[in-house]
């Protein structure tokens, strides 16, 4: 059996309906910067989402080429995630989407390094014939947060975010949104294929204790 992220580490990619803290380790992502709207059909962020599948899927298959990776294991490929913020804006204006600022993002296993990496992306851009190169590495350390699953349209979000905001006055925290600590969205579901109202996406805010 390959490999899963998401059940392995259910904790971080299956959280309830209800707000939760969690403690998120260190990871490593591919990621792409960019900014504008995400639902604009063949912009920066669909051109940005072409170059993580294509690094994330050439690396998935290196077991079958000559170059090897020391400790790969066989594995799925994690689900698209993103980092989200606006400048100048408190929390999210979901009114104008043209003002995101986006890093996205896909979990890499543990076992790559950067020279592995540099290796995956000069040969996913000369595999998928794509250019790559705005492929970076990129360490996260996310630390304190608090979590949940939303159900529905992107749109609806304000809601559930409400709810997390709720549990951390009742609890003592305070959100901890900063330049280096930002908004974060995992999409467990498959947008071309999932009706919206089914969308599954755990948001999750950094926080700190009042």
């Amino acid at each position: 059996m390959a490999f899963d992220f998401k059940k392995e580490y259910k904790e971080y990619y299956m959280p309830k309906n209800i707000p939760e803290i969690v403690t998120v380790p260190k990871a490593n992502y591919i990621a792409v910067r960019g900014k504008g709207n995400p639902n604009e059909e063949g912009e920066a962020y669909q051109q940005a989402v072409g170059v993580l599948y294509a690094v994330a899927y050439t690396l998935k298959m290196s077991y079958k080429t000559d170059h090897k990776i020391e400790g790969f294991f066989e594995y799925v490929v994690p689900p698209l995630e993103g980092f989200w913020w606006q400048d100048n804006v408190d929390g999210v204006d979901y009114s104008d989407k043209s003002t995101f600022n986006w890093i996205s993002v896909i979990r890499l296993p543990d076992f790559v390094s950067k020279e592995d990496f540099e290796w995956v992306v000069e040969t996913a851009s000369k595999k998928k014939k794509i250019d790559c190169s705005s492929a970076e590495f990129l360490t996260v350390d996310e630390g304190l947060c608090v979590q949940i699953m939303h159900h529905g349209p992107f749109d609806d979000e304000p809601a559930t975010v409400a709810l997390m905001d709720e549990y951390l006055k009742a609890n003592g925290y305070v959100n901890d949104i900063t330049d280096k600590r930002l908004h974060h969205e995992i999409y467990m579901s498959d947008a071309r294929k999932v009706a919206p109202e089914k969308w599954k996406t755990v948001i999750r805010h950094p926080i700190r204790k009042l």
